[in-house]
């Protein structure tokens, strides 16, 4: 009987311990279970912030466009101001930029350039009361680029004025063509080697001038030009253009003909160049103003060289 109750004893104990150990396991289990749970596990489907990032690929930078479509520079293109004031009764040099009001882009690079310049714009043109009322509002020289007959034969464009045309219709076109640029302050002719090398034509147009009050530059398109001696008489402020920037369409050669400009100012006091809303022009001028700067050149507005 005793070895009986015994044997009852030692598997009620035996019984105990296995349930013991299989309680453990278990928490045990549990535990390792619930730590699995908390380790993060990798998303198959990326955060909603990832899918909104911008592609790892670099932006395209711009190209330099061809003259009949020039890129227009943003605002975080436009160089920072550059000191161009150059000693109290040092050279001076006036840039115009001629055939404006076609090429917007470029034309607004001219005008964010922090200098004095420029800008001649032709008559009837799409983007002309555009540019002219932007140059005005960076103190920027708006003119009229007034389109007179050339000897080759080329059309100078709407608002033309030609030996044909009698005096009425010269004057006319003349009084027309400055209501459609009414911010001009002055005029220059575009083409007009023909035109401004007759008396009469000449006479004609500085008459309306002269009545207008605004100032005259010769572009010397020709070497027969009457033009700036028949404004002098009529009493209207004149002076002639001394260079052409960019009759070769390159930076390089662009940089040369300004540093000739230079030049010509440093030995005479004051000179005009004369460029056009090229590319080319935009990135020469820019890259040559600490230059001038640094040579004692003042960048002026083409009025401030008439006389």
């Amino acid at each position: 009987m005793k070895r009986r109750r015994a044997r009852l004893a030692r598997r009620r104990r035996a019984a105990i311990v296995v349930l013991l150990i299989a309680f453990a396991v278990a928490v045990a289990a549990g535990i390792l279970i619930a730590r699995g749970d908390r380790t993060p596990r990798p998303s198959r489907v990326p955060p909603r912030h990832a899918r909104s990032l911008p592609s790892a690929t670099p932006p395209r930078v711009a190209q330099v466009p061809p003259a009949a479509a020039p890129a227009q520079p943003s605002a975080s293109e436009h160089p920072a101001a550059v000191e161009t004031a150059g000693p109290v009764g040092g050279a001076r040099l006036a840039i115009i930029i001629d055939d404006c009001g076609q090429w917007p882009d470029t034309e607004h690079g001219f005008i964010a350039l922090p200098v004095a310049l420029t800008l001649s714009v032709l008559p009837y043109v799409r983007y002309g009361a555009q540019i002219a009322r932007d140059a005005d509002a960076a103190g920027k020289g708006v003119m009229l680029h007034l389109p007179m007959e050339p000897r080759s034969g080329i059309d100078p464009g709407a608002g033309r004025v030609t030996v044909a045309m009698d005096d009425a219709a010269i004057a006319k076109a003349v009084r027309d063509d400055l209501i459609d640029v009414p911010l001009a302050a002055g005029v220059n002719n575009h083409e007009g080697s023909r035109a401004t090398a007759d008396d009469r034509v000449m006479r004609d147009v500085v008459a309306v001038l002269a009545e207008r009050h605004v100032f005259f530059v010769d572009s010397r398109t020709s070497a027969a030009t009457v033009a700036e001696r028949d404004a002098s008489a009529a009493g209207v402020p004149t002076a002639r253009r001394d260079v052409f920037l960019d009759d070769v369409a390159e930076v390089a050669a662009t940089e040369s003909q300004l540093r000739r400009a230079a030049a010509l100012a440093k030995a005479r006091g004051s000179a005009i160049a004369i460029g056009h809303p090229r590319p080319t022009t935009l990135l020469a001028v820019r890259a040559l103003l600490p230059e001038l700067a640094g040579g004692g050149i003042t960048l002026v507005l083409a009025r401030d060289l008439v006389h």
